[in-house]
């Protein structure tokens, strides 16, 4: 079991493995209080007068109790940027990096922004990390790139991955949860989505092209795929289910 784990966490993309372990790390430490999470929270204040600037990074590295919700974010974390890097950014990690980057941007940005409008800044006041909503984001970019694979949620009906976030933003409202954090995602995700793949398509201008210093930063191998001869068209996808179906 221990050798499975252990391969399982070797063969992850670097940016993947490197989130997580951050994440779950962090997450560990605030919970036998060896970190406190005063010195991990988004707070402006503190970036801005006291120089405080590690707090844009950790605030999406700590995902609060370990409960029921730190496993399902976990799983997301785990499962969908694992996905997105080995598929979508396949041979450009420093593309699926800077993706990452202008998440992060764009959610500390709303943020920020929402704590100077009127009646909205005691909303925005309350949201102190964004690990959640940085999660949420990598299940939208997912679900746009991937928006036919079949789905089902707790075995009651089935969905194509478009409608996975929402599914997901319902599923929260009904326990409870706060929607906002998703809803952040959501719109981070929809950023990206747009100026990424729609933007482009409709303009041929690419905003978001990657800066040449981050690609310094990785050196990504060459990716050659192989095309089977005399077929046509590839097989459907197969089925995905969420990790609390049935």
């Amino acid at each position: 079991m221990a050798q499975a784990v252990e391969e399982w966490y070797k063969q992850m993309p670097i940016i993947t493995r490197s989130y997580l372990t951050a994440a779950v790390v962090t997450t560990i430490g605030c919970s036998l209080e060896i970190i406190s999470p005063y010195h991990l929270y988004l707070n402006p204040k503190l970036v801005v007068k006291q120089y405080q600037f590690w707090r844009l990074i950790t605030n999406f590295l700590y995902f609060r109790k370990m409960d029921l919700d730190f496993m399902f974010h976990m799983f997301f974390l785990a499962r969908y940027c694992k996905l997105l890097e080995e598929n979508s950014f396949r041979g450009r990690t420093a593309d699926f990096f800077y993706m990452l980057l202008f998440g992060a941007s764009v959610l500390t940005g709303i943020v920020l922004i929402g704590g100077m409008i009127p009646y909205l800044s005691a909303s925005f006041a309350k949201i102190i990390f964004l690990s959640n909503s940085l999660t949420f984001m990598m299940v939208y970019v997912w679900s746009k790139q991937n928006p036919f694979i079949h789905m089902s949620f707790l075995g009651l009906f089935t969905f194509t991955a478009a409608y996975l976030p929402w599914v997901l933003l319902g599923f929260s409202v009904l326990v409870g949860a706060s929607a906002w954090v998703d809803l952040l995602g959501m719109i981070a995700g929809h950023a990206y989505y747009f100026l990424e793949d729609v933007y482009p398509r409709m303009t041929g201008r690419r905003p978001l092209k990657t800066p040449s210093f981050i690609k310094a930063m990785f050196a990504d191998d060459a990716v050659v795929v192989a095309r089977p001869a005399n077929v046509r068209f590839a097989p459907p996808p197969a089925d995905e289910r969420l990790p609390f179906e049935n």
